[in-house]
């Protein structure tokens, strides 16, 4: 039996807006405006290795049984992992060399996202303030792990992988929850389910919510490869006859939101509306990283089972969709049955990141969250790349689903628009967000208040 995490009745919490995104991703992407422009185009930031990383050549044999080797030389890098203004932030040199990229990335990050939410910064700080940041490993700890003999002082906070919330906490005084979230590939939408409870059990006001990845060390690279999820053609075919595995992406990304009631009485700018959430867990499998149908299923039943919306108003669904033979037909299945099979009158739009950026893993679902943000607002549905051949496995026209391959009309119902965003993570814990178009009325600005006229006492 699957269990499931459904939020709170619809009568006693209020919808989550979006108040705030930012992102730094590969193809230098570096704001979710820049992000979106880049799907539209149809462009893919996945190049091989930089030299600046590690020795490519010593690590890379196409021949997937050669010893501490990995198929891949392929990846999405973002264009600088090493800048980072620590005087900006308070932090000495010294400890800001003994830190993580991950925490620089979610610092400036988290910045990035509060200034985009055009609230002044110590308004974070005198309201309760949540954070919640998925991050799943650290190649910063490998390499610190190596230098047994030059420990550095500050590598225990360093590589900590908590830090990464707990450091924004604490440089930008936020007093609410701050913890950081592991489910691998579903950390951050988890995350971000976490905080919606947070929100609207009373627990803070406001919230951060983000993921990141970064990549230093090659091992990940030989695990995955061994392992037959790492493609070794440098290409994610999401949903196509050639899948044959994902590529590896590094960056962050980052939200900012309030519940909407409070957003609408703040005279807030609203990139979204986050109806419902949901996170479950595949149980027992054949393997422990094999995926669940039913699961799948069962999540997103449990989605609509704690909004009003219905499947049928549903007009496009951001798939994990990591172009993996196994894995793409029974998301896609899931997708179809709950939704697709639901939408009489139109096909149901279904596509994935991935392929532009690579997998972020733990930063892959706030990513995809940020494409569906961007989707309801713009009204436009972004294309997919390297789909040629539909994957004969998946039977879209049964399933009611279609892969755009060039910019669509967002579909609308009542003049809204909807859209969910799955992510699931290789241990069988599933995540995914129904997010819907901003209202009608929402603030370019901060309206500034009217200098009071003065008065004539004479």
């Amino acid at each position: 039996m699957t269990t499931v995490d459904r939020g709170f009745p619809r009568a006693e919490c209020d919808q989550i807006a979006i108040v705030g995104m930012s992102c730094t991703l590969p193809g230098g992407n570096n704001s979710p405006e820049e992000f979106f422009s880049f799907l539209m185009r149809k462009q893919c930031g996945i190049s091989e290795i930089p030299e600046d990383r590690w020795g490519v050549d010593v690590f890379y044999d196409p021949n997937p049984d050669s010893i501490g080797k990995s198929v891949s030389k392929w990846a999405g890098f973002i264009d600088d992992l090493r800048g980072f203004d620590a005087k900006f932030f308070g932090i000495s040199p010294r400890e800001a060399q003994g830190m993580d990229p991950q925490q620089r990335l979610v610092l400036q990050g988290a910045v990035d996202a509060m200034l985009d939410a055009q609230i002044p910064l110590e308004e974070f700080s005198r309201q309760s303030t949540g954070v919640f940041i998925g991050v799943s490993q650290s190649d910063y700890r490998s390499l610190q792990e190596m230098r047994l003999t030059a420990t550095e002082a500050y590598a225990g906070t360093g590589y900590a992988l908590c830090i990464n919330a707990n450091r924004i906490s604490h440089r930008l005084n936020l007093t609410g929850p701050s913890y950081a979230v592991d489910t691998a590939c579903s950390s951050s939408l988890t995350a971000l389910n976490q905080a919606v409870w947070n929100l609207r059990s009373g627990a803070c006001d406001m919230a951060l919510v983000g993921g990141v990845n970064a990549m230093a060390h090659p091992s990940p690279f030989m695990v995955f490869s061994k392992a037959g999820m790492i493609s070794p053609t440098g290409r994610i075919s999401t949903f196509d006859a050639a899948a044959n595995g994902f590529v590896r992406g590094e960056g962050v990304g980052m939200i900012v939101i309030k519940p909407l009631s409070r957003a609408r009485a703040d005279a807030d700018r609203i990139h979204a509306i986050i109806d419902a959430t949901v996170a479950n867990q595949d149980g027992a499998t054949n393997t422990i990283t094999a995926p669940s149908q039913n699961a799948q299923i069962a999540m997103l039943s449990a989605l609509f089972d704690s909004t009003q919306i219905t499947p049928a108003e549903i007009g496009f669904v951001e798939a994990h969709g990591t172009g993996t033979p196994v894995g793409d037909p029974i998301e896609a299945g899931a997708i179809g049955t709950v939704i697709g099979q639901n939408t009489p009158d139109r096909p149901v739009f279904v596509g994935s990141c991935k392929a532009n950026v690579g997998h972020l893993e733990s930063g892959a679902g706030i990513t995809g969250l940020i494409k569906a943000a961007m989707s309801v607002k713009t009204g436009t549905v972004a294309p997919n790349i390297h789909f040629k051949t539909p994957n004969p496995h998946i039977p879209f026209d049964a399933l009611n689903l279609q892969v755009p391959i060039q910019p669509e009309p967002f579909p609308e119902v009542a003049e809204r628009r909807h859209a969910v965003v799955n992510s699931f993570g290789f241990g069988g814990a599933n995540a995914c967000a129904l997010l819907s178009s901003p209202p009608p009325i929402s603030y370019d600005h901060h309206p500034v208040p009217a200098r009071p006229v003065a008065q004539d006492h004479s």
